[in-house]
């Protein structure tokens, strides 16, 4: 009798031990860019000193909040294994109109709706041509992108356009609820609304399942092209409020506003754990590799480090991220399960 409840209690502990693994392994790169973020954060707040006041905390979170809504989006679209390489100019296109139709007396309200419904617009095309058309995602975004940046500087002719600011509608870059920027409370709320859909509805698991294995969720049933058009237009859709979000907080549209922004992005939601070739995703992960390039960004600005650095370093830690998704946490995963 108590061999047998000794090899019972081996074989729980085994198992137990096992899952713990297993979770480790599945978490593991977001694990890692959390620890990174601790030592940034400790870095900074030591090496420059005006890194961890108030104000400046409050700044990071407004300046990285339009990057965090698309990286939300965009770790649904990656998770498919797809890309949207047309968001920074939807940025530009999206401040630029708003700035625009203002000027020519549109009611906010209705500027808003339109512009958020034109952003919605683009995304819609975007996954017609990728999942109705079969369209490889990069070509049709890469196209898109052109188009985009070209639209906005013919509406702009180049120059920015303000935005008058007695008008309600800069409150959502400018405006502040309880001391909290209203761009950083809208973009924690998109975030969790982000993982919420990604990790408790079907929808999300739709997702994941196009990811890894396409062809099984459609035999199941499961409209997947339907699945991959939301994707695009929830991508675009938030392309549109990170334009808003910029053009009110700088109370100007610029047909330059975005350029680089999906490099950042897809480096946040790379960075975060998310898989390039679709089927896994970490939304928590997005949230933490968000915050490491905006914590970074700003740390060396306030070393006084060039501004022109920044974007040298984002594309190496793109590069890393890239080389750790595809080699070394697929490997450790593996060894884990």
């Amino acid at each position: 009798m108590t061999a047998t409840r000794t090899g019972t209690s081996q074989r729980v502990v085994t198992t137990r031990s096992a899952r713990a693994n297993a979770h480790i392994g599945r978490h593991a790169q977001t694990i890692a860019i959390a620890v990174v973020l601790v030592v940034l954060l400790i870095f900074f707040a030591f090496s420059a000193d005006r890194f961890a006041t108030t104000g400046n905390i409050l700044n990071l979170l407004r300046q990285i909040a339009p990057t965090l809504v698309v990286a939300t989006a965009m770790t649904f679209v990656i998770s498919t294994s797809g890309i949207d390489l047309s968001v920074g100019s939807t940025v530009a296109l999206s401040g630029s109109l708003l700035a625009i139709v203002l000027q020519h007396g549109w009611n906010p309200t209705l500027a808003l709706v339109a512009i958020l419904a034109l952003g919605a617009l683009i995304g819609f095309v975007n996954g017609w041509f990728s999942s109705y058309q079969n369209i490889p995602p990069f070509i049709v975004t890469l196209a898109m992108l052109s188009i985009m940046r070209g639209t906005a500087l013919r509406a702009t002719e180049g120059y920015s356009t303000p935005i008058d600011g007695e008008l309600w509608i800069v409150q959502i870059g400018q405006g502040r609820i309880a001391g909290v920027p209203v761009p950083a409370i809208l973009a924690v709320i998109i975030a969790l609304v982000g993982w919420l859909v990604l990790t408790r509805t079907p929808f999300g698991r739709y997702v994941i399942g196009l990811g890894s294995n396409g062809e099984s969720l459609r035999r199941a049933g499961v409209n997947t092209r339907k699945v991959g058009l939301t994707v695009y237009v929830l991508t675009g859709l938030a392309a549109a409020v990170a334009g808003v979000l910029i053009a009110t907080r700088l109370s100007s549209g610029s047909s330059n506003a975005g350029s680089g922004f999906e490099l950042e992005v897809i480096t946040a939601v790379v960075l975060g754990g998310t898989s390039l070739f679709g089927g896994r995703a970490s939304m928590l992960g997005t949230i933490l590799g968000a915050l490491t390039l905006g914590v970074i960004a700003n740390g060396l600005v306030l070393l006084h480090v060039s501004p022109f650095y920044v974007q040298i370093v984002q594309g190496g830690i793109l590069l890393l991220a890239i080389f750790a998704n595809s080699k070394v946490w697929a490997k450790f995963g593996a060894i884990r399960k």
